[in-house]
């Protein structure tokens, strides 16, 4: 019974991760970009691996608040927070922070498979009665907005990448077991490559 159950829940949602991202990051330019842990990093790093990409090894939850700080110390950049609903439902005491705050040029994605992909692919909270954006908007967003088509994510693409945030888009994806594409795993040499990056652009 599981199975169908499954199986059904999976045809209900045709965007694919993978796919998703690296429509985000084509023609990125200087976008700046955190990814969160587990299947973000693994996605970002699949569309290509960047300077500018700041992939979390550890600190789930971390990924929106990282994004906060790097928007706040660079008002001048676009800033794209990459996550899963696993990592965002850990960190949801960040999005009151951004709210308060109102970076405008901050943009978070959560990609919405409904898993914990990480430890067995366990149901996470959003498939049930939780609504991420509508917290992001209750916490003081410009704007937020759940995708669960080709056609919406293509409407709300540019506004992702450049209408005034912070913004919040929880995009429904199918729940898949795709290969890893590993960024270098030392997080020095991370730290140190996006912050040489970073100043020289």
């Amino acid at each position: 019974m599981t199975g169908n159950l499954d199986a059904a829940r999976a045809e209900g949602y045709p965007l694919r991760r993978r796919e998703v991202v690296a429509a985000l990051l084509a023609e990125r330019g200087d976008l700046l970009v955190v990814a969160g842990l587990g299947a973000p990093v693994w996605d970002t790093t699949a569309a290509g691996d960047h300077p500018l990409n700041f992939p979390l090894w550890g600190a789930m939850g971390g990924a929106a608040a990282m994004g906060l700080g790097l928007a706040m110390a660079r008002p001048d950049r676009r800033v794209l927070v990459i996550t899963g609903d696993g990592e965002m439902l850990m960190g949801l005491g960040a999005l009151s922070t951004i709210g308060a705050q109102r970076p405008e040029n901050l943009s978070i994605v959560v990609c919405d498979n409904e898993r914990y992909g990480e430890t067995g692919m366990q149901l996470t909270h959003t498939a049930g009665t939780i609504d991420l954006p509508t917290i992001a908007v209750a916490a003081g967003f410009a704007g937020a907005d759940t995708i669960r088509s080709d056609n919406e994510f293509k409407a709300a693409l540019p506004i992702i990448r450049e209408a005034p945030g912070p913004l919040f888009h929880s995009i429904k994806v199918r729940a898949e077991d795709l290969p890893f594409a590993m960024p270098p795993k030392d997080g020095v040499t991370l730290k140190d490559r996006f912050r040489d990056a970073l100043q020289q652009r």
